[in-house]
């Protein structure tokens, strides 16, 4: 998940924990004080009418204009103890003036007076209805929520993307550059300490990995050069040797097995060059590449062997597999998989090759056990040790295919080891 959408989610979920938490308190602290109001006004009026009656004075009507209503009755000592001298409660009541029922907020008083008569007096006042209340409390507070919250998450975007702009700029950079290629130093100025300190340590790493590249591409030329040039010259001198007619048999063989052995030596030499060459990204040009016809080039070169050993080769062709990469790789990529095909078979083998848009498709009987799929591409690895191996073909093309965005695998399909190249 990328940095901006983490920050993103995560300040949501706060954003929406807090205003909910809010909204929550706001709408309960609104209810009751619209509670404490009301109890304020039956209070007061309450206190009119209990004052008014304990004097003996003249009590006010019982409905009121206000829709305001009382019910002053007397009690006996049992009922009055059975009861709760001050009772608050929501209930719908009877308004005389209007014929019709309406909530309101009841206080329910008892009292005594001088004459130890217990009184019950119930005082209600109309409310607003409840329902229409909540309904427009929550429409506002949702609608302040839903506000807010945009309004937080527009503001949060702006700020982090403004302040994230030098390291999506160092981001950009570092894509656009690549060892080997053209190097553009960093242009990216900020007054941003911690994003400064990461530019330089960036930049310094980047100059230190090209100057690194640099020397071991010379060490890599330099040592071809070196390593190739005395084995050629012991494989000169050995084949003057075996020329030589005063040599025993003996003598012959022990100079020809010398000799395979620096074939061998050759070989596996040049195929590690050539790996590093890959890893090292040294095959920069690249071009629309036809494997179709580079195949039908090079199979033909193989065929000879293939009918020495008695191995039936069968090429199928659906489409046209055309991939973008460097075309010495292409033909290495073909050849390294043909060779493949050819050591690790059997006499009297088959081989079977098909081409399609799709990609590359190459069956080879061999040994009727499964090659290791985790290891198969792994320098070295052969399964059983094959002669004229040096167990870096597989590792190569694997090279090869990773290089230019291709894929590769290994399957053991009705006893034939199958390696197919898709996009």
């Amino acid at each position: 998940m990328k940095l901006f959408y983490r920050v993103f989610l995560h300040l949501s979920i706060g954003i929406v924990l807090v205003l909910t938490l809010w909204a929550v308190y706001f709408y309960y602290a609104m209810m009751g004080e619209i509670n404490d109001e009301v109890d304020d006004t039956l209070e007061d009026y309450t206190e009119l009418i209990i004052i008014r009656s304990l004097a003996g004075e003249e009590l006010p009507s019982q409905a009121s204009g206000s829709n305001n209503q009382y019910f002053l009755k007397p009690v006996d000592l049992d009922y009055a103890q059975s009861h709760s001298h001050i009772c608050y409660k929501d209930s719908m009541v009877y308004i005389e003036a209007k014929k019709e029922t309406e909530p309101a907020r009841i206080l329910t008083t008892i009292f005594k007076d001088k004459e130890e008569q217990y009184f019950e007096l119930q005082v209600s006042i109309p409310t607003v209805e409840k329902a229409d209340l909540i309904h427009t409390i929550l429409i506002m507070i949702l609608s302040l929520y839903g506000v807010m919250l945009l309004a937080f998450l527009i503001i949060h975007v702006w700020v982090f993307r403004r302040s994230m702009k030098p390291f999506y700029r160092l981001l950009a950079w570092l894509d656009n550059n690549r060892l080997g290629g053209t190097y553009t130093p960093l242009d990216n100025p900020t007054d941003i300490t911690e994003f400064r300190k990461l530019n330089e340590a960036v930049s310094n790493y980047a100059a230190h990995s090209e100057a690194l590249y640099e020397q071991q591409k010379l060490f890599i030329g330099h040592a071809s050069h070196e390593m190739q040039t005395p084995l050629a010259i012991c494989r000169n001198r050995i084949e003057m040797l075996l020329d030589d007619d005063s040599l025993s048999e003996t003598q012959l063989e022990e100079l020809a097995k010398t000799h395979q052995t620096l074939e061998h030596v050759t070989k596996l030499n040049k195929s590690l060059l050539l790996l590093s060459k890959i890893e090292n990204r040294q095959f920069s040009e690249v071009s629309e590449v036809n494997l179709n016809q580079l195949l039908h080039r090079y199979v033909v070169d193989y065929q000879e062997a293939y009918a020495y050993r008695n191995i039936t080769l069968n090429v199928e062709e659906k489409g046209t597999f055309c991939v973008k990469m460097n075309e010495t790789l292409a033909v290495v990529l073909i050849t390294n998989l043909l060779k493949n095909a050819f050591v690790h078979n059997r006499d009297n083998g088959q081989i079977h090759i098909q081409m399609s848009a799709e990609g590359l498709f190459f069956q080879n009987t061999g040994d009727d056990m499964p090659l290791d799929g985790k290891k198969v591409f792994q320098r070295f690895y052969q399964g059983k040790k094959k002669e004229g191996s040096t167990g870096l073909g597989l590792a190569i093309v694997h090279a090869v295919c990773s290089h230019f965005g291709l894929q590769v695998r290994y399957e053991f399909v009705n006893q034939h080891h199958t390696f197919i190249i898709s996009h």
